[in-house]
């Protein structure tokens, strides 16, 4: 079978790392979190739970405050950051409470304490809320400023174990520019950690993909703008691009 059809074989995922933009939860506003929205993530997590996969997720806070931007406007960096993370949290919780109401035992553990909100994270406490059935979502990135949420994705990944780490975005996969503005983008079956970096396609940030590389993890990029396409990724019949140690592909 040639590489390029090796994106489309089911792959063997036990346990995976799902990494939402805050941006998803915004639905048709410009900004904060609409329930629809969220509710039909929360939906597509959990059908495919029901597969006997495990999930945690890593969500972004772009849709309520952006550290960088803060940062560019003048304000001290690692306080806007610190700011970003506890946006991260309010999404966390947001899709707690829409997962619960659909009957998904959920658990929020955040890297920077607050204890009568969610849970600190542990490690170890996250691993056996997964094998319990529990999803649980990691929140306030890696509790440190000057990271990122995809660096926060990367690192739980690494450190729960996960076969994959899925980027939903707005589009399905990875193009060689944006595909928005630029008709003739070519999108890419499979890319190489290598190829990603060196070609500065900014998938995720250099330090997430280099983490991914080191631990060989895949990175799998697909549109979550579809309901139902996560199931189809993990059931290997979406489109999406695989990023691993393997050559690159175009579509």
């Amino acid at each position: 079978m040639g590489q390029a059809q090796d994106a489309k074989i089911k792959p063997d995922y036990n346990r995976i790392l799902l990494k939402l933009s805050g941006e998803s939860l915004m639905g048709d506003q410009a900004y904060g979190i609409e329930h629809s929205a969220v509710l039909r993530i929360a939906k597509e997590v959990a059908s495919s739970l029901e597969t006997g996969i495990q999930i945690c997720l890593v969500i972004g806070g772009g849709n309520i405050f952006r550290g960088l931007s803060a940062s560019e406007q003048g304000m001290e960096r690692a306080t806007a950051d610190y700011m970003g993370m506890l946006a991260t949290v309010m999404n966390a919780l947001a899709m707690q409470n829409a997962l619960e109401s659909i009957g998904v035992e959920t658990r929020v553990q955040s890297a920077i304490p607050m204890m009568s909100v969610c849970e600190p994270y542990i490690r170890r406490r996250a691993i056996r809320h997964m094998e319990r059935g529990r999803t649980v979502i990691f929140a306030a990135g890696t509790g440190n400023p000057f990271f990122t949420t995809d660096t926060g994705a990367a690192l739980r990944a690494a450190e729960m174990g996960c076969d994959a780490l899925l980027k939903g975005t707005q589009v399905d996969g990875v193009y060689s520019s944006d595909p928005k503005t630029n008709p003739d983008a070519k999108r890419y079956d499979r890319l190489s950690y290598g190829d990603v970096l060196a070609q500065n396609l900014r998938v995720m940030d250099a330090s997430a993909v280099a983490m991914m590389r080191d631990n060989d993890i895949p990175i799998v990029v697909y549109s979550n703008q579809v309901s139902g396409s996560l199931q189809n990724v993990l059931n290997g019949t979406g489109t999406c691009t695989v990023i691993d140690g393997g050559d690159s592909v175009t579509n």
